[in-house]
């Protein structure tokens, strides 16, 4: 599995960067400072991840993934673009982290027989006492 440090390194060799100018609240600043960062990759350059973990990132990213396979990242929290870089830098390469890390297929279970008699006398209960608060007829 690819560490922190081999997706950051293909992160900064391979993407692209763009800055724009950023949306919201910040007067001046907003208005004529390019600060607003969008980082994308394709996700076909990440060295350090075998094919497996390259289609399960396809699979979890799908709604960050464009048709061209890039991903897309886009920070424009801080007031400048250097920041915005590494926030959006820290954050692909996290998404991707995440995404790679198999999850654990869940075992089936069934309730006791205590447990199932338990939750219908609960429901029994509360149907009793619903049943009390309404008026007679």
């Amino acid at each position: 599995m690819a560490s922190l440090e081999d997706i950051i390194d293909d992160i900064e060799k391979f993407s692209e960067v763009s800055f724009s100018r950023s949306s919201g609240p910040g007067g001046q600043n907003v208005n004529k400072v390019n600060t607003s960062v969008q980082l994308s990759m394709d996700i076909e350059r990440f060295t350090c991840l075998t094919v497996a973990e390259t289609e399960r990132l396809r699979n979890k990213l799908s709604s960050r993934i464009n048709i061209d396979g890039q991903l897309f990242v886009r920070a424009q929290q801080q007031r400048s673009q250097l920041k915005n870089r590494q926030f959006a830098l820290n954050r692909m390469a996290e998404l991707v982290l995440d995404s790679i890390k198999k999850t654990k297929s869940r075992k089936k279970t069934r309730a006791s027989k205590a447990a199932q008699e338990k939750r219908l006398h609960e429901k029994k209960r509360r149907a009793d006492i619903k049943k009390l608060r309404k008026l007679p007829e």
